[in-house]
């Protein structure tokens, strides 16, 4: 293992070094940096009046300097958790991407201002944080707020019943909005491990009520173009979220669209008061204001017109 020049290593929280450079990408340094559990470095804020605040240094591949500041009132365990995180992880490594904003050189990160961390449980659900990124062109910078929540999925369920099809949904608060929202199943990948599927098929078991099986799923994401990264982004000027978008196609007796009507599901110890709603696949479009459902039905439209979906069995 490469060890930090002894220069470099970290002795208290308030006599850190001001930088640690290393000319590798962000998140490889950013590993090396959150190795060590001792404190990061401590600064005084703008005031006086104001409390310390965390910040590490680090170098890109540009030789850019980037600092990493913890927003007042950000603890260290929580700036550490953050920026331990795979959602900021993630959102580095896309930067510097074949894609990213980095990548040709026209823009430089020059600080990150984390501002807020939600738990859930012992992993970060959402995070909070600023990015200054600046055009060389013009010296301006770009809008860089970001509310990173990471991958999630939904399905487009769709069911056969007497020659009629039907598209299953979900009524719930969406706080957010103020609304209840007519949705897709949907939720967010647990882990770093990309089970986009699986994640998928549990979805709809918790929130609908019903088994899918894994072999039925059919990933209508995989349609678009690799450049695309193979997933939707319903808000990209303020979040990271990405979302699989998938399709499960089945036939049933008519009493199960009646059964499944007004069904009232969720996870209560996770807050989740769901409504299963059922409705006509041809006025969904313009029954819901959902972007998932909304996306969920072009892909599908598409692809059934170019013959790219799989023979229902």
């Amino acid at each position: 293992m490469a060890h930090l020049p002894q220069s470099l290593l970290p002795m208290s929280a308030l006599t850190l070094p001001k930088r640690l450079v290393v000319s590798y990408s962000l998140t490889f340094l950013l590993d090396r940096c959150t190795r060590s559990k001792r404190p990061f470095c401590s600064r005084m804020s703008a005031t006086s009046s104001t409390p310390l605040t965390h910040s590490i240094s680090l170098q890109s591949q540009l030789g850019q300097p980037v600092q990493i500041v913890a927003a007042p009132g950000l603890s260290d365990s929580g700036f550490r958790s953050a920026i331990e995180s795979s959602l900021f992880k993630q959102w580095l490594k896309n930067l510097e991407s074949e894609s990213g904003i980095l990548a040709n050189g026209d823009m430089t990160l020059t600080q990150v201002l984390i501002q807020g961390v939600d738990m859930f449980g012992k992993r970060i659900g959402f995070l909070k944080f600023k990015a200054d990124i600046i055009d060389k062109g013009t010296g301006k910078k770009v809008p860089g707020i970001v509310f990173a929540r990471g991958p999630a999925v939904a399905v487009l369920i769709l069911l056969e019943s007497d020659g009629e099809t039907y598209a299953v949904l979900t009524k719930q608060a969406r706080v957010p909005t103020g609304r209840l929202v007519l949705e897709l199943p949907a939720g967010m990948l647990d882990d770093d491990k990309g089970d986009f599927v699986g994640t998928a098929v549990r979805e709809v078991e918790e929130e609908i009520g019903i088994q899918l099986n894994l072999e039925d799923m059919v990933d209508l994401t995989a349609f678009l173009e690799p450049s695309t990264g193979l997933k939707v982004f319903p808000s990209p000027g303020g979040c990271d979220e990405e979302i699989g978008l998938f399709l499960y196609r089945g036939r049933v007796d008519k009493n199960i669209i009646t059964q499944l009507q007004g069904k009232e599901t969720g996870l209560l110890e996770h807050g989740e008061l769901i409504k299963v709603c059922v409705i006509p696949y041809e006025k969904l479009w313009r029954m819901t204001p959902d972007a998932k459902t909304l996306m969920a039905i072009a892909i599908y439209e598409m692809a059934k017109k170019e013959g790219l979906l799989p023979h229902k069995s």
